[in-house]
């Protein structure tokens, strides 16, 4: 299973839209247009950084690459 990340853009960090949990699970999705379909191109199509909220499964998606995911490190 996912280990959960958290992301944020710049300084900003991200929070669920729906919960404003601070914990994701990282997925690639493709952006997938109609045209490319057709002509059998959906490789070619521009992808974007999926991430689903760990608490609630919310999917929120990202297509700026400045989003930068993370670890926080356990206390002991």
């Amino acid at each position: 299973m996912a280990r959960p990340v958290h992301a944020a853009i710049g300084e900003h960090p991200i929070l669920c839209l729906m919960c404003d949990n601070d914990t994701f699970r990282e997925r690639e999705v493709l952006l997938n247009s109609t045209g490319m379909e057709f002509f059998r191109l959906a490789w070619a199509n521009e992808a974007a950084t999926g991430l689903v909220c760990w608490a609630c499964g919310y999917v929120h998606l990202f297509v700026n690459r400045d989003l930068r995911l993370y670890r926080k490190k356990r206390e002991r």
